[in-house]
């Protein structure tokens, strides 16, 4: 057993922040005054003679390239593991610890320091359990909790676009407004994918699993939690009949428009806090244990990593519009607006405008690959549409396959050139959503060119 050249290592470490840090992941910053319940960097590594690799999910809305790269060059410093051979992502819970500006949240400097030596931990904790291991693919159908929240709505309705001042074809998430609702956008992808971990005793080690749900978000906004992503896991954990030792994780896939808010049966969830992420989660781990009497285990796997920068450019205010904007943010008291007053969005994303001028006109994406014997997991750092990974997932033929989003960057939302022309929230210009109207083209294109040469495309 020695000499088994395949080895994994799986590890956790709590990064629950303190009462009272930043929460971010809305339109303004919240404080921490609960912790329901607690968060996780969650580490996994896989070994295969010459060649290791680690994915970490972090229990956090979003993580920047720039608080990224410090993390990866300590991981390769101390563990040894390349950068390029490191996939950081966020599961994307609005609950959690802030070391990110998004909108009008803004970063917990305390907690953006700590953290980084939290997840170096994690990894260091996994690389150190290494041992012989096993790897299998799995996929089940699980489509009864996706939503898509981008809507068409009936002509006399006005969807305005706070950007602009133009009227948008799209309404995301019209509460209030339910009555107008011709239907969807788009098409949840329904597909519940997982990479299961166990030693060569047939114990388990991990399982990664990966939905295209963004988040359920079921308390009140002073609360940390990790919402369905650690509900699944400590179901999972309770289902298998582990002990602390596994390590289940969710991450996050393409689920840009995708969210559990659904409008025409708003009642067919539980409304007390917290349960419909339980409900979620139990749900998922269900699904995933029924299909594992299905998995074909890989005792010798190969794994292959290919890591690519692509220039991508930025959307950024005209000289007109950047007039207009600075002039609002001049007439505008930061320190007391309010979600729900009448020019609130205006003013938010006039702000935007401000700030997004100051951007390069060029930024560099990270688009990554890991093949782990007969399947791949694909990285992209941003939230991308259903519709993209489903393209990607049609490519590769035999449903081992899935794209982890918000990993080793966060540029916001990376919609489709025809959803851009329809507007709404996810289409909005800002630091959030701002890469050229061909972004996802271009980066999709480099994630095939990758996947092509793993040998398996269609």
């Amino acid at each position: 057993m020695q000499n088994h050249r395949f080895k994994a290592g799986a590890a956790q470490i709590d990064i629950t922040p303190p009462l009272g840090t930043v929460i971010n992941g809305e339109f303004t910053s919240r404080y921490a005054t609960k912790v329901a319940d607690p968060l996780y960097a969650k580490a996994l590594v896989l070994q295969a003679g010459a060649c290791s690799l680690v994915i970490v999910m972090v229990d956090i809305c979003a993580m920047q390239r720039d608080f990224l790269e410090d993390v990866k060059r300590v991981i390769a410093r101390e563990v040894g593991i390349p950068r390029q051979c490191q996939l950081i992502a966020s599961t994307h819970t609005h609950s959690a610890g802030s070391v990110t500006d998004l909108l009008m949240g803004h970063v917990d400097w305390a907690y953006r320091q700590r953290l980084p030596a939290l997840i170096v931990q994690g990894v260091k904790a996994a690389y150190s359990s290494l041992r012989p291991a096993r790897i299998g693919w799995g996929s089940v159908d699980q489509p009864q909790h996706l939503m898509c929240r981008r809507y068409r709505m009936e002509a006399e309705y006005q969807a305005v676009n706070p950007v602009t001042g133009e009227r948008d074809i799209v309404k995301t998430n019209p509460f209030g407004d339910e009555h107008y609702i011709e239907g969807p956008m788009s098409v949840p992808d329904p597909n519940l994918r997982y990479l299961a971990v166990q030693n060569m005793d047939g114990q388990w080690i991990s399982l990664l699993a990966n939905y295209s749900l963004h988040y359920v978000g079921d308390c009140d906004r002073s609360t940390i939690s990790a919402d369905y992503f650690g509900s699944f896991a400590r179901s999972l954990s309770t289902k298998l009949g582990v002990g602390c030792d596994f390590v289940g994780m969710m991450s996050n896939g393409t689920s840009g428009e995708i969210n559990i808010w659904d409008f025409r049966d708003p009642d067919r969830y539980p409304k007390d806090n917290h349960k419909k992420s339980q409900l979620i989660g139990e749900d998922l781990a269900s699904a995933v244990i029924g299909s594992l009497p299905s998995v074909e285990w890989e005792l010798h796997p190969k794994l292959t990593v290919v890591y690519a920068d692509v220039p991508i450019g930025v959307r950024k205010p005209s000289e007109d519009e950047l007039t207009r904007a600075k002039q609002l943010v001049s007439e505008t008291d930061y320190e007391d607006i309010e979600f729900g007053e009448p020019r609130f969005f205006e003013q938010v994303y006039a702000r935007e405008q401000v700030l997004l001028a100051e951007f390069p006109d060029e930024r560099s994406f990270p688009v990554q690959s890991f093949q782990i014997g007969s399947g791949v997991i694909g990285a992209l750092g941003g939230e991308f549409f259903a519709e993209t990974g489903l393209k990607l997932k049609a490519a590769w033929p035999n449903k081992k396959y899935f794209t982890i989003c918000l990993a080793n960057e966060y540029v916001g939302y990376v919609p489709p050139a025809h959803e851009l022309k329809k507007g709404g929230y996810e289409c909005w210009r800002c630091r959030t959503s701002h890469l050229e109207v061909d972004a996802e083209a271009t980066i999709i294109q480099q994630l095939t060119k990758q996947l092509r040469s793993y040998g398996q495309l269609v």
